[in-house]
């Protein structure tokens, strides 16, 4: 851990997001940037109609070598392209003066090093490189999430049948079960995350405004926008329909506002364990060794939802505002974008590490029975929906306003005793009555069980 890092991300928390460093980073962007500088490099190597050059020229010994520019790029190789662009202060064309360097270093390519970069911008390749990495950091993510997916989905099916008494409004309310509750944010993150995962990132290489105007100065006759797709679409990415000199980053503000609904979601559930530990819910099981309280010894505190909660905030914001930055530019370019993109990495690692925390904080709880018990044994008048519900339907006066008589405002809680005797004044039908003087708060869970056993029934790759 660096004590020098100005940023956590490369501080406090850079083990915890090492594999995540590998998708989207320094280090990955110029990965990325070599990677498509050398695809069109060999792609326009392979069109004898532009460059005269006869694919078959290119030997297996020369593709490998070329690939591994970018699929073995070292500290020494980024070393260089810093070094590069200290000298001419372009991060872009610091890339293209190293291959073309590392291409001397072969006699059958040297002498076609100026078909690096051949018509491109800065632009093209950076567009292309950031949904190279973004499509990465993507399948990462969503990998991620379905880990928590199942972590979730665990505990959801061995809780399903455990009933706890919902806090409507904060107050008592017709009873629940923990495993259903946690099944409402599965539902929900699995949907998102579906979203998520299919989003297509789209780039562009098609010249300084676009309109490939360099391109068809050198080659008039030949399809420049059908090769710039074939190339895009072989690295998995969509060609961008018509742009300015840069890719409208729509598809960027698309993946960002569904992190954005992930983080939400996750939000919220963070939110609920928290309290649910504090209504005595769940019992946390707290490290061998760890402390929770600088001076309360007694203290097992909820840190990790907490921690997401705060991570959580910082992605969202960072992402909201990205969203709305990176699909705004002036004219055909403006540069504001261009820092900008250089925070992506922060808004998912900020959400990698929520993720991580509420898994963490996951393997800590487990219910404490007893309570919950003793909290539903207290609430009798949650059964008050159910009496006014059933009177409705046998017709009887008032049944609303009657329950509302017996259980508002009160300065005793409704006893199990009292709520009979009502009851049995009703004159319901015996089986109506019967039904009524079964229930408990603890069985009063209506389809709660089997609502959360189906969904995850549904969910086949989380159970």
């Amino acid at each position: 851990m660096s004590t020098q890092a100005i940023s956590p991300l490369e501080g406090r928390y850079a083990a915890r997001l090492e594999n995540l460093r590998g998708c989207i980073s320094e280090t990955a962007l110029a990965r990325e940037r070599v990677r498509t500088e050398i695809c069109w490099f060999i792609g326009l190597l392979r069109q004898p109609e532009i460059t005269g050059a006869d694919a078959t020229s290119l030997s297996d010994a020369d593709l490998a070598f070329l690939h591994s520019l970018y699929q073995d790029i070292d500290d020494a190789a980024l070393q260089r392209i810093g070094q590069i662009e200290r000298t001419i202060n372009h991060d872009v064309k610091a890339v293209e003066y190293y291959i073309k360097e590392r291409l001397a270093e072969r006699p059958a390519l040297a002498p076609c090093s100026e078909w690096v970069h051949f018509a491109c911008t800065s632009e093209d390749i950076n567009s292309t490189a950031y949904a190279l990495m973004l499509s990465s950091t993507r399948e990462h993510c969503s990998e991620l999430l379905r880990e928590l997916l199942r972590e979730l989905a665990e505990r959801a099916q061995a809780w399903a049948g455990i009933p706890a008494l919902a806090r409507t409004h904060g107050q008592s309310a017709s009873p629940t079960t923990l495993g259903k509750e946690i099944v409402i944010f599965i539902s929900r993150l699995d949907q998102q995350v579906k979203v998520f995962s299919d989003i297509r990132m789209a780039a562009k290489l098609s010249g300084a405004t676009g309109s490939y105007a360099a391109h068809l100065a050198a080659c008039p006759d030949f399809d420049w926008p059908a090769l710039s797709r074939t190339l895009l679409n072989d690295l998995g990415l969509d060609q961008a329909p018509i742009t300015t000199q840069i890719e409208p980053h729509d598809g960027i503000a698309e993946l960002l506002h569904s992190l954005i609904r992930i983080n939400s979601v996750l939000l919220d559930a963070a939110r609920d364990f928290w309290g649910y530990i504090a209504l005595g819910w769940f019992i946390q099981r707290p490290a061998p060794g760890e402390v929770g309280s600088s001076t309360m010894p007694h203290k097992v505190n909820p840190i990790d939802f907490e921690n997401a909660e705060g991570n959580l905030g910082i992605a969202n914001a960072l992402a909201g505002h990205l969203a709305e930055k990176l699909t705004v530019s002036r004219w055909q370019r403006d540069l504001s974008d261009s820092t900008a993109l250089r925070n992506l990495g922060a808004a998912f690692a900020h959400s990698v590490l929520a993720w991580q925390s509420i898994a963490k904080g996951l393997g800590k709880l487990e219910p404490n029975a007893p309570h919950l018990q003793a909290e539903l044994d207290a609430h009798w008048e949650v059964l008050a929906e159910a009496v006014q519900t059933v009177m409705r339907r046998a017709g009887l006066p008032e049944p609303y306003e009657r329950l509302k008589d017996l259980t508002r405002g009160a300065e005793e809680a409704l006893s199990r005793e009292r709520l009979h005797e009502f009851i049995l004044g009703l004159g319901l039908p015996d089986d109506a009555r019967e039904r009524l003087l079964a229930l408990t708060p603890s069985s009063y869970t209506g389809h709660s069980e089997r609502q959360a056993r189906q969904v995850l029934q549904s969910l086949k790759f989380v159970v």
